[in-house]
């Protein structure tokens, strides 16, 4: 019961507002405590300050080559390379994992501050790679010309690294691996040029071939199927001279039979006959005749004799004149000359028809000595500079920063403690008036 009354007549302390007067005045007479605060912090960050490592960062700037640096690639005809094309190559190398990872490697001594006891090849590049170099490219949205068109590439590095050596070395390393690589395609090209002109030229050769062939094969047949011909010919003429030598016998045969018959030896004619039937006297008779004089009036002598010779001929060729002609080009058929042209040519790329376009262009492209080692593929506008102070720490900011948020605590501590010095006190008012 007692202690029932006792709670319901002490009323619960109120929670005084705070006065900002008074919360200033608090603060004022605690300000060694707030400078206490801001310089420990303060002196804090300078600290870390002088024990964090420095941080450099270096920068370089590419831009379009010259025009005349590509004109003579471009005028080649081979490979094309507009200026911001080459821009863009030598910048893909540089952003490259493998060109950034063989610099690496082909550079041990120029990483080897920056790389941590225990770290592996892979791990220091690793962090190099994500950490220190950062490719940097204009605004793409922005409409860009060749003046404004640019590559920068910066790096962050610590103290005791020649970061100058390392990113100038770099922008060379990657711009030359452009060039290797460039090289390279453009000898990959021209093999390839040169075997496709080969191959029309070879196309060219067996069309060729095969046209000479046909052509010989053409020949070949004309010439055996007129020799067929003519021996055909030939042998038709001569059935026909032995017939008409077999019909000259059987006639000489007939008008030997006659002439004996009327027993004329000698060649005689039908007027002769007749002056000799009719009686002695100087008689002169004019015979005006246009038939032939039948061949027995030849005499059985003449007559048999031509049988005989008939009869022992074994050709009658030479009767003719049409044999010897068959012969001749018979004799003529045995030997082409065109043909004997056409096998015995020994450089027969001579002949070929419509090629020369196809050895000029072999000839440019194996006389073309382009050397890609001097090609300037991107002007270097701005090298890496040794730079004068590090980026990183900043250690006027540090410490002010320092100080800054050291005051703050100090003040809040200050706070703190007034709230707790007022609560105390409005407790001890209470009591008292209880």
């Amino acid at each position: 019961m007692c202690v029932t009354s006792i709670s319901r007549v002490l009323p619960v302390v109120p929670s005084s507002d705070i006065d900002l007067l008074t919360v200033l005045q608090s603060l004022w007479k605690q300000k060694f405590l707030i400078a206490a605060f801001s310089l420990a912090v303060g002196a804090l960050a300078g600290i870390y300050a002088l024990l964090t490592t420095p941080e450099y960062k270096v920068s370089t700037t590419l831009r379009p080559a010259a025009l005349n640096d590509l004109d003579a690639l471009n005028r080649s005809g081979v490979y094309s390379l507009p200026r911001e094309k080459a821009l863009i190559s030598v910048g893909a190398a540089l952003d490259s994992y493998d060109v950034r990872l063989g610099y690496f490697r082909a550079n041990p001594g120029l990483f080897a501050p920056m790389r941590e006891d225990g770290q592996t090849d892979e791990q220091a590049f690793e962090e190099f790679n994500r950490n220190s170099i950062k490719l940097v490219l204009p605004n793409a949205k922005k409409e860009l010309d060749l003046i404004s068109a640019y590559i920068g590439l910066e790096l962050r590095y610590p103290k005791n690294v020649d970061g100058v050596e390392i990113l100038n070395g770099f922008v060379k390393y990657a711009i030359e691996t452009e060039r290797q690589q460039m090289a390279a395609d453009l000898s990959v090209i021209i093999k390839n040029r040169l075997n496709e002109l080969d191959g029309k030229l070879d196309a060219a050769r067996a069309a060729y071939e095969a046209e000479k062939a046909s052509r010989v094969a053409t020949l070949l047949e004309k010439d055996n199927l007129d020799r067929a011909q003519l021996q055909d010919e030939l042998r038709a003429l001569r059935v026909q001279l032995k017939s008409r030598r077999a019909e000259r016998i059987a006639q000489l045969n007939e008008a030997i039979t006659i002439a004996r018959s009327l027993g004329l030896k000698k060649p005689t004619t039908p007027s002769s006959m007749a002056s000799e039937g009719e009686s002695g006297g100087n008689v002169i008779r004019t015979e005006v005749n246009n038939q032939q004089i039948p061949l027995y009036f030849m005499g059985t002598d003449a007559l048999e004799a031509e049988r005989n010779a008939l009869r022992q001929r074994t050709s009658d060729d030479f009767t003719e004149p049409q044999v010897a002609q068959i012969n001749k080009a018979l004799m003529l058929l045995k030997n082409n000359r065109l043909i004997e042209s056409l096998k015995q040519r020994e450089n027969e790329d001579v002949f070929l028809q419509n090629i020369e376009p196809l050895r000029a262009e072999m000839a440019r492209l194996n006389k073309l000595d382009f050397d890609v080692t001097r090609l300037n593929l991107v002007t270097i506008d701005k090298y890496a500079l040794q730079p004068l102070k590090p980026i990183w720490p900043k250690t006027s900011l540090m410490i002010i920063t320092g100080l800054m948020l050291g005051a703050m605590l100090g003040i809040l501590v200050a706070i703190i403690l007034h709230a707790v010095a007022q609560r105390g006190r409005d407790l001890e008012r209470f009591t008292k008036n209880a």
